[in-house]
């Protein structure tokens, strides 16, 4: 016989509480705890249930470690996120900001695997299947091995999935689906972990690539609890300003795969395109002559990309200067300020400091600290950096430049887009050999980085 029982979760933790607190302990959030009723059932359980055979543990030496062959895409961009393809069986959460292409790039990804012969079951919960099919027109990606199923009751979506048998399975959104047997509402803590755990079973049991369409909180983490997280195989974020028209698909967790790679699409009216070739696309539209504006050499992954890095510096009528900086973490840029302050002897004290990164790219590599230091030094003289520079190192508190990796793969991508002046780190000359046909000027510190930068 069945009992209920009352209790409080936090909807960001999902920590639980016999009553309502106003500050969850577990997460220090305010007012985020809701009030949900447990209908108790005393059976065997979902598991005894469920067509599972019971599992006996073996030695490690006996499991046939062979790779399975993983499922490409079509989308180079994708496959590099994801380390190569999709992996048969795994389950992959995508999270990201409203509006910003979630459901376009996969419904495009449905249909490229269609092309494959591979069969799609695409459960969407926040469109009727018309609107879907509104969507692939629009996009051109219509199929018959692509099925569309409008529905967010879990045993439902169970009972297509047995009907269509498919090779790849995407759930838009995770928050809209509800198992009947749990009492709370869709979206809540009780409903992602247990729809989720559900889905964990399909995939890994049948062999079915599961992508989990996430929603965001304000904060831009994926809402609901951390499990939620923990329990995928890798976590995708589809990152970008809505206003401009590149996306950056990132991985911040992936057991087949590097978490360090990033995609990089731009969103056109016919879908997402695939930029093969950022760094021309980033410094297509570099001022000639204009002060504060310098290259660097970023690795995001194991690919190399030149970005445009922009500052201003100003007179401040204000006893407090604002420091403001978008791509590049605010701390990063107040810590370089500091050091060309009291190495350099900059009076930036009474002065506005604004850095950005052209194209809404986020750069969190140390290597972009030098050519932060070249664009501000740049502004506040005046005085525009050399044309055809690409600078790059990390700057220590003292005033060093630091080494930095990869420096091969950084002066290949200059070379590659006509820049003829390479100022490095001198630590990261030691057994590499510059190319012919360019310079390269070792730098010590930042003095000596900004002397060689700006005449």
């Amino acid at each position: 016989m069945a009992r209920s029982k009352t209790k409080f979760c936090c909807q960001e933790c999902g920590y639980e509480s016999p009553k309502w607190l106003g500050k969850c302990p577990g997460c220090q959030a305010w007012n985020s705890m809701v009030e949900e009723t447990e209908t108790i059932v005393k059976t065997q359980g979902f598991a005894a249930s469920a067509n599972s055979k019971k599992e006996k543990p073996v030695s490690i030496i006996t499991i046939d470690s062979g790779q399975e062959p993983r499922i490409l895409t079509q989308n180079q961009e994708l496959n590099r996120v994801l380390g190569g393809g999709v992996v048969p069986g795994s389950l992959i959460l995508v999270g990201g900001d409203p509006g910003i292409g979630k459901s376009t790039l996969l419904l495009q990804t449905s249909h490229a695997l269609t092309m494959s012969n591979l069969k799609v079951l695409y459960i969407s919960g926040e469109e009727s299947a018309k609107q879907t099919k509104l969507r692939a027109d629009r996009l051109g990606s219509v199929s018959e091995q692509l099925f569309v199923l409008c529905e967010t009751n879990f045993e439902h979506i169970a009972e297509a999935i047995d009907e269509v048998n498919p090779d790849f399975l995407v759930i838009d959104s995770i928050q809209t689906v509800y198992h009947p047997a749990i009492s709370s509402a869709p979206g809540s803590v009780s409903q992602v972990r247990e729809c989720t755990a559900h889905f964990m079973r399909i995939a890994k049991g049948r062999g079915i690539a599961t992508v989990l369409v996430g929603h965001v909180t304000k904060e831009g983490a994926i809402a609901g609890p951390r499990l939620l997280e923990h329990m995928v195989d890798c976590v995708l974020y589809f990152e970008g300003e809505r206003h401009h028209t590149y996306r950056l698909l990132r991985a911040v967790k992936n057991r087949f795969g590097s978490t360090n790679e990033i995609g990089i699409f731009e969103m056109t009216e016919a879908g997402l395109v695939e930029v093969s070739n950022p760094s021309e696309l980033f410094l297509s539209e570099r001022p000639a002559g204009a002060s504060g504006s310098a290259v660097a050499a970023s690795m995001e992954g194991t690919r190399p990309v030149l970005v445009e890095l922009q500052a201003l510096v100003a007179t401040t009528h204000f006893p407090s200067p604002r420091r403001m900086s978008t791509g590049v973490d605010h701390h990063r840029m107040a810590l370089i300020i500091a050091v060309l302050e009291k190495r350099i002897g900059m009076m930036l004290q009474n002065q506005d400091v604004y850095l950005n990164v052209a194209g809404g790219v986020k750069l969190d590599e140390p290597a972009v600290d030098l050519a932060i230091a070249v664009s501000i030094a740049s502004s506040f003289k005046d005085q525009p950096v050399e044309s055809g520079v690409v600078v790059f190192g990390e700057i220590g508190l003292t005033g060093e430049v630091r080494g930095v990796s990869r420096i091969e793969q950084r002066v290949k991508e200059a070379q590659k887009l006509g820049f003829q002046r390479i100022i490095m780190p001198k630590k990261s000359l030691k057994g590499w050999t510059a190319p012919e046909g360019l310079e390269i000027v070792a730098v010590s510190t930042v003095s000596e980085a900004l002397s060689a930068a700006i005449r």
